[in-house]
């Protein structure tokens, strides 16, 4: 018997926090259907009136960011700081995409005998596609520019992390979108995101997650030549070289991997250290690791809170065995919830599975290389190129590095990813598309172009 309910747990304690009841086959095409009827009113609001929208839909987010933190605690079992930043970024993504629909401009292009013009037409209803590792962030990225450019939104969340885009959607109501134009759908893929997939009245679909199932969405799309934004895994690298500052390095990389568990696609679980000081940097992290909090998800101290689930840390833990060669690790509760402490090791090579599978958990790999055109050639060495780090002092290394290094996402000195005023998205297997920035509502559109002729 398929089951209509999803037991929502915490990951911290195990605990049952709610029952969520899941969307079926039936009530997803409902929810298209209206989706669809909503569009051509939605489309039609003018631009000033849908940004004045968004600001609302902001402002209601803005007053409720410690409850959508609190629930994703429970829920997600992140850290309440960083709950609230992930609160605050739905937020800003929102104020930030209220200035689109005033400035989705066309172009006057010369042409001979006319007036030739474009449009950005908006596509229709768009279906996002959540993962259960950022919640709430990704969930906007989707959403706020698909509204912004005159999209109506059916969204699925995680079967696992349901709460908060339920909780987004009441925002939305409560701020005035009507009926229809942003809706989710809590559900099982296999229902609910294949529906998105297969229904021609679904114009475009956004997922983010796996590289294996984001092949799948992608194969599915294509027999309607439906639009696809894909934001998939990453292996990334955290490239440290000699002449970079190495206490700083070491005390750092640890949060460029460990936050959230590792459970990101932009994680830098592979750390490339320069022959000349790789001792001298493992010296350094070992305290640096040992140093991350890792506890309570609600406690304000707490810098990494527990895995999703009990699958999820039987994963992770499968890549750790009494051969596996640990270098050292840090702490972990004991007890109740899916706890896995951080750890580093130190595989013989790239081949080995530790530094090149995307284990998404606490679990960093540290490998030697020579000089410089080694680092880019190991860093290159992979199906994805999402994300990355450079510490170097030395600015033209860090501009070569950076334009050799096959990825969308690079930082030097620093292990940030993710602005959303700055595009977003990865090179090769890691995904298709981008997602943030000054463009993203522009990708929720087709250009359409339209010829005026002038002659007598």
């Amino acid at each position: 018997m398929t089951p209509t309910v999803f037991d929502v747990r915490n990951p911290a304690t195990e605990e049952v926090v709610r029952q969520v009841q899941l969307t079926t086959a039936d009530e997803t095409d409902a929810a298209i259907a209206r989706a669809h009827a909503a569009f051509p009113a939605w489309r039609a609001v003018a631009p000033g009136d849908r940004a004045r929208l968004l600001r609302r839909f902001a402002a209601a987010v803005d007053a409720d960011v410690e409850h959508l933190a609190e629930l994703e605690v429970q829920n997600s079992g992140h850290t309440i700081g960083n709950a609230r930043w992930e609160a605050g970024n739905v937020r800003d993504l929102l104020e930030y995409s209220a200035g689109a629909p005033e400035r989705l401009l066309g172009k006057q292009i010369p042409v001979a005998g006319g007036v030739n013009v474009t449009f950005h037409e908006p596509l229709g209803v768009v279906g996002v596609i959540v993962p259960w590792n950022f919640p709430m962030p990704i969930a906007g990225w989707g959403f706020a520019p698909a509204l912004a450019a005159g999209n109506t939104v059916v969204l699925k969340p995680a079967e696992l992390t349901p709460l908060t885009a339920l909780r987004l959607a009441e925002l939305a109501r409560e701020a005035g979108l009507p009926d229809g134009v942003f809706q989710v759908l809590p559900g099982k893929g296999s229902v609910v995101g294949q529906r998105f997939v297969t229904h021609p009245a679904v114009r475009k679909v956004v997922f983010t997650g796996s590289t294996e199932v984001g092949k799948q969405v992608m194969a599915g799309c294509a027999a309607q030549v439906k639009r696809v934004t894909l934001e998939l895994g990453g292996k990334n690298a955290n490239i440290v070289f000699a002449d970079a500052d190495l206490e700083k390095a070491a005390a750092t990389a640890p949060y460029g991997v460990f936050d959230n568990a590792g459970q990101d696609c932009c994680a830098r679980s592979l750390i490339l250290v320069q022959d000349s000081v790789y001792d001298r940097f493992l010296e350094l992290l070992e305290p640096a690791v040992q140093g991350v909090v890792v506890g309570d998800p609600g406690d304000e101290k707490t810098e990494m809170g527990p895995l999703i689930s009990a699958d999820h840390h039987a994963k992770v833990s499968s890549y750790v065995t009494d051969t596996t060669p640990v270098a050292f690790r840090g702490s972990a509760p004991d007890g109740p919830g899916y706890w896995f402490a951080p750890t580093v090791v130190l595989p013989p090579g790239l081949d080995d599975p530790l530094a090149r599978d995307e284990i998404f958990g606490p679990v960093v790999a540290v490998v030697r290389f020579r000089d410089e055109a080694e680092a880019v050639t190991m860093a290159n060495d992979t199906e994805y190129g999402l994300s990355g780090s450079i510490w170097t002092r030395d600015v033209g290394r860090a501009f070569r590095v950076a334009r050799g290094v096959e990825s969308g996402n690079l930082s030097v000195n620093s292990h940030s990813s993710v602005r959303y005023w700055t595009p977003f998205g990865g090179f090769k297997q890691s995904g298709l598309g981008r997602e943030l920035g000054p463009d993203a509502a522009a990708a929720f559109t087709e250009t359409k172009n339209v010829f005026l002729s002038t002659e007598e």
